[in-house]
């Protein structure tokens, strides 16, 4: 592993308050600019490029409010965090999938006894983690930015979600014969956890920190489409056996997945662990990942480790990796949820990595 250099993405007063640059969990390139998002907000962010060919430095944000633009399962709107765990780019529309985990209380620091371990005992969850949301983008003043609704091909697509309306993916997945049993888990004891997402075609993958099944990381495939009777919201495509999903299982040699990225045929895999732990941490290829017409059972060459990713203790947390610009070899950017202080610029903005593949 070697880390090339390091980029600045700064951030404005409003975001830093909301902490956004602290808790980054999900990003992706697009040409002049960066789609980024945290995971204590219902928002995304888009940074610009001081050089689109070979950028240093990414700031001038605008925040994107779903709530603007879809509906949200939540009662509170976007005041109740959307948990955003992943962001993906393709064609004219920018997704972002919740983790649809439930949390479990932490301990204080001062707490102790009978009190703590109540604490401890209480599990919640939040509506707004449950979406997957699919938001049209246009270039606007030689910009990418998001927009309520687009014409392609005579046809008009508008800002849609799944997971607001009727069943959610926690609710499809209740019967399911490995992943049903973790659904009442919290996503940091190896509960449902969903970190990453890649869109190729009609094709939406979703990576799942957990569960981790005896070793084997879930990958999860949808299709989702649009509704023809309510096109702000979306509904899943059966497969051939009639469920709405398709599985695929990684040998990541226990780790679960922290985010995908697509790159040419394959998927890239940050792998990461599932439960509370800081390492290891290291990209995988799943090769011909975007090929695959049947469940995959994903292990021996089809997957190359490309390169480890550093951590911390206690801080550095990789969460989010996408490809920086058409380059050769190509470049990975990686952003750390709990950055350590020596990431935190005076300028107040946050360093991200870029490594470079092969």
């Amino acid at each position: 592993m070697t880390v090339e250099r390091t980029v600045e993405l700064h951030f404005d007063e409003s975001a830093r308050a909301a902490g956004t640059h602290t808790n980054l969990s999900a990003v992706r390139s697009d040409g002049p600019v960066l789609w980024v998002a945290g995971d204590e907000t219902a928002t995304i962010e888009r940074l610009i490029a001081d050089d689109p060919e070979n950028p240093r430095r990414y700031a001038h944000r605008t925040s994107v409010r779903l709530a603007d633009l879809v509906d949200l399962p939540g009662a509170g709107g976007d005041e109740e965090e959307a948990d955003v765990e992943g962001l993906a780019r393709h064609g004219a529309f920018l997704w972002a999938v919740g983790s649809h985990s439930l949390r479990r209380k932490r301990i204080k620091p001062r707490q102790d006894g009978e009190k703590a371990l109540r604490r401890l005992a209480r599990v919640t969850g939040q509506p707004n983690r449950q979406v997957l949301v699919r938001l049209p983008v246009a270039v606007v003043d030689g910009l990418p930015t998001v927009v309520p609704e687009i014409e392609l091909d005579g046809v008009r697509h508008r800002a849609a979600s799944f997971g607001a309306h009727g069943s959610d993916l926690r609710q499809l997945l209740a019967g399911d014969e490995h992943l049903g049993p973790f659904l009442p888990l919290p996503g940091k004891d190896n509960g449902l956890d969903v970190e990453g997402i890649a869109v190729a075609g009609s094709r939406v993958y979703l990576g799942l920190r957990g569960p981790v099944l005896r070793g084997w990381a879930v990958v999860l495939e949808l299709r989702p489409q649009a509704d023809p009777d309510a096109p702000e919201r979306l509904r899943l495509a059966p497969f051939d056996d009639g469920r709405p999903y398709r599985k695929h299982v990684l040998d990541l040699q226990g780790l679960g997945v922290r985010d995908l990225c697509p790159h040419q045929d394959d998927l890239l895999v940050l792998a990461g662990p599932t439960m509370d732990l800081d390492g290891p941490v290291r990209v995988v290829r799943w090769q011909g990942a975007l090929r695959a017409d049947q469940p995959q059972v994903v292990r021996g060459d089809l997957l190359t480790r490309e390169l480890d990713v550093p951590h911390g203790e206690g801080c550095d947390h990789a969460e989010g990796i996408g490809l920086l610009g058409p380059t050769v070899p190509p470049r990975l950017l990686v952003v750390y949820d709990s950055p350590s202080p020596a990431r935190l610029t005076a300028d107040h903005g946050v360093l991200a990595d870029v490594l470079r593949l092969g």
